[in-house]
């Protein structure tokens, strides 16, 4: 069987690579949508929950409305990413789930005191109900959101031709051109 002439290996070289074909799978894309969902809304379950024992700590804010507040762009961000799994989603869900965990962590570790508005939030303990659970779900949406980000962090899959140094033309080269046509100008 003869080997393929030059014209099939032209239009082979032009063959679109697809540096999101990860972010395309429909399974991995589920599975980080869902499981950053779940994450922060186990971080907005325990919020909201703990809310009401936290509204005797305020400044000009309390910090039960604090809770209810992050709650809120919690479940706001999860639904993002399951109903419009975009690089702005993922942000999204990366920085309210990463400022969740800094929070708790530096309000667990750090006696800050209170910063303009908002309460001295100190509390040294991780025995609060919820608190250790609510840290864990922060942090594996800080880990599945930058997953996703990453996994759909590339532009619009550009055409290459195989040793070309990476170019980026989607437009056939002269030498492609040439080749289909079969004889050289």
């Amino acid at each position: 069987m003869p080997g393929p002439d030059r014209a099939t290996r032209a239009n082979a070289a032009a063959v679109p690579l697809r540096p999101r074909a990860l972010a395309r799978s429909s399974i991995v894309s589920w599975a980080l949508r869902v499981g950053t969902a779940a994450a922060l809304g186990i971080d907005a379950g325990v919020h909201l929950k703990n809310a009401a024992a936290y509204d005797f700590v305020k400044a000009t804010f309390t910090q039960g409305g604090l809770f209810r507040v992050e709650a809120g762009v919690a479940i706001a961000a999860g639904l993002l990413v399951l109903i419009w799994p975009r690089r702005t989603s993922w942000i999204v869900a990366l920085l309210v789930a990463a400022s969740a965990l800094a929070a708790v962590l530096v309000y667990r570790y750090i006696d800050i005191g209170s910063l303009g508005p908002f309460p001295n939030m100190y509390e040294n303990t991780w025995h609060v109900p919820g608190k250790l659970l609510s840290a864990y779900a922060e942090g594996a949406a800080v880990v599945l959101a930058g997953l996703g980000l990453l996994v759909h962090w590339g532009g619009t899959p550009a055409r290459t031709r195989a040793g070309s140094g990476g170019s980026q033309s989607s437009a056939p080269s002269r030498e492609d051109r040439i080749s289909r046509v079969g004889a050289r100008p």
